[in-house]
């Protein structure tokens, strides 16, 4: 998915060092498909407010510590975490959280993985890193009775954000929902069904707009119609709808 932004985004690779010659490993079946983000490191100072969120899944670890995405193989071999070649974004980002980008996945070739429950421990050397599940740390936000605020706009495989000043956001509850579209307002009837939900006409009342809370409403409306896809998690809502699409975030 392509971000329109000022910043380029591109991808290196890192090789990572992995097994010794000849070990063998392979995901660890009780990692696949979970999410854990970092509640606390010893022996090393992760930069002030970021987090380190990792994700495993087909064998595959992706996640980030606040700068750049990484993604690429792994394994467990003898206990530890083995990466194969490893995928980096090269996001222009604050030096102290790029130099986090590079220890991140230093720290993590050759880390011993302990995993008790929700609690996910790497310890590499004289460091060790405390993760939660992220479904424990930071669960799913409820369809009904949040405010969904758009702060994305989806077209094919480009995402554009909302300019600054507009909002947009909506509420569904008992079968209603209630529209901020960007200029003007409303609602309309929607049907819930787990993974999908169905819009019915929307009425909005007639206010003139200017040309960024109109576009802002017609990205809304092209998607808020008919048939619409849904996924939650945390407090992140994506709404699809064809090659159309909304990203949106819980109101604090």
């Amino acid at each position: 998915m392509k971000t329109v932004s000022p910043l380029a985004l591109v991808v290196v690779l890192l090789v990572t060092a992995c097994s010794a010659p000849g070990a063998s490993g392979a995901p660890s079946a009780s990692l696949d498909g979970r999410t854990f983000l970092s509640n606390g490191v010893t022996g090393h100072a992760l930069v002030p407010g970021s987090t380190v969120r990792l994700q495993f899944e087909g064998g595959r670890i992706g996640g980030g510590a606040g700068c750049n995405q990484i993604s690429g193989p792994y394994t467990i071999v003898d206990g530890k975490l083995a990466l194969g070649q490893v995928a980096m974004t090269a996001m222009g980002c604050e030096q102290p959280l790029m130099n986090q980008d590079s220890w991140l996945v230093s720290f993590l070739g050759g880390a011993k993985v302990t995993l008790a429950g929700d609690t996910l421990t790497l310890a590499n050397g004289d460091v060790t890193m405390s993760l939660t599940d992220r479904k424990v740390a930071d669960p799913d936000r409820p369809l009904e009775g949040t405010r969904w605020v758009v702060d994305g706009m989806v077209t094919g495989d480009a995402v554009s954000s909302v300019p600054a000043g507009v909002t947009a956001a909506l509420t569904m509850v008992d079968g209603k929902l209630a529209l901020e579209a960007g200029c003007n307002v409303g609602g309309g009837s929607v049907m819930i069904k787990p993974g999908t939900m169905t819009v019915g006409p929307l009425m909005l009342t007639k206010k003139a707009c200017e040309a960024g809370p109109s576009m802002v409403e017609s990205a809304v409306l092209d998607v808020l119609t008919g048939d619409v896809v849904y996924a939650i998690e945390a407090d992140r809502l994506t709404l699809t709808n064809g090659q159309n699409g909304l990203t949106l975030r819980a109101a604090s």
